[in-house]
């Protein structure tokens, strides 16, 4: 997979082990977050993990992916090598990137 085809708003099944303490563990599917410009130079991707079992908190946007209901986990956003990424899963809806992109920029606003 070429560095230039990893978007924005993509999905893929994401090696996130080893993980420590509370960190959202397994092999799971995460949103890329990180801008297109940053992702077409860079081995490296910012991801959000998708979710099933996660209960509302402010930074958890509900979504939907291959027809699941689940949350996309805001508050574990990590970097990670282009490496982890197991492969390509699709593409989440406009309606939940804006609003994830959204609580991001409210997240880190001073």
């Amino acid at each position: 997979m070429k560095v230039s085809e990893i978007r924005r708003g993509q999905v893929f099944l994401v090696a996130l082990n080893p993980t420590r303490g509370h960190e959202i563990q397994k092999t799971r599917p995460c949103v890329i977050v990180s801008p297109d410009d940053l992702n077409a130079h860079m081995q490296t991707y910012i991801v959000a993990p998708l979710t099933t079992g996660s209960h509302s908190y402010p930074f958890r946007i509900a979504c939907r992916f291959q027809g699941r209901a689940g949350h996309i986990v805001l508050d574990q956003i990590r970097t990670v090598d282009r490496r982890r990424l197991v492969k390509r899963l699709g593409r989440l809806s406009s309606q939940a990137l804006e609003k994830s992109l959204s609580v991001l920029r409210e997240m880190f606003e001073p």
